[in-house]
């Protein structure tokens, strides 16, 4: 899966790290011909960790922005890395991916955070609740009459920027909601966020696993 997520990341990108605590991951990247770095166990979140490589990477490669991937999404596109690359060409701090929700199932699913965005695309506030309210409308035609987005959990960052938010205690708005990002909005950093049609599987479970083989067995093309 490390090896999936690695060769579609480098179709778009001069050069990619797999950041780990685990050996057998350290090993298994290089037995590839990947490249990998190692990390400390003690991260609270993915975006520490990166930040930890990036320092470290930053002592022999220089680079402006850096792009975090969650290893297990093996079916990651390169336009999709592409299109946070394109949000530095504006005021961006940090990038992010959101996509069109098409139904009232998966907008009041409470584990599929939202997003409203400004006319730029610029992040306005993230919730595990359907934002924003229609009012007077019954909850099943809501998506209907108002455009609402999911949001996609790849970020870019300034490589400045990544290591300033590393630094950042847990906001409030991120202890109600569980979302990371707010504590970036709570203190000031803009988002800019870019639309993707593509959904990808998180692999968490033997679950999600069954789900991505099914994928496969239904004649993904990669592009």
């Amino acid at each position: 899966m490390i090896r999936w997520v690695y060769e579609n990341v480098i179709k778009a990108v001069d050069k990619a790290w797999v950041a780990t605590d685990d050996e057998r991951i350290f090993r298994a990247v290089e037995d590839f011909g990947g490249k990998a770095i190692e990390t400390l166990s003690t991260h609270q979140s993915g975006t520490d960790r990166c930040a930890e490589a990036a320092r470290k990477i930053g002592e022999n490669f220089d680079f402006d922005v850096v792009i975090n991937v969650q290893g297990d999404e093996p079916f990651i596109q390169a336009k999709q890395i592409e299109l946070l690359k394109s949000c530095f060409s504006t005021d961006a701090d940090i990038a992010t991916l959101i996509k069109k929700i098409d139904s009232a199932e998966e907008l009041f699913n409470p584990n599929r955070p939202k997003v409203v965005i400004d006319n730029q695309k610029n992040a306005l506030y993230f919730s595990r609740s359907p934002i924003p309210f229609v009012r007077g409308t019954e909850n099943e035609n809501w998506v209907s009459v108002q455009t609402f987005w999911a949001h996609i959990g790849m970020y870019a960052f300034k490589k400045e920027v990544l290591q300033q938010i590393s630094k950042l205690n847990q906001g409030e708005l991120e202890k109600a909601e569980s979302l990371e990002q707010l504590r970036w909005l709570e203190n000031g950093f803009n988002i800019k966020t870019a639309v993707t049609e593509h959904q990808g599987i998180g692999i968490d479970t033997p679950a999600d696993l069954e789900q991505a083989l099914q994928y496969l067995r239904n004649n993904l093309v990669f592009e």
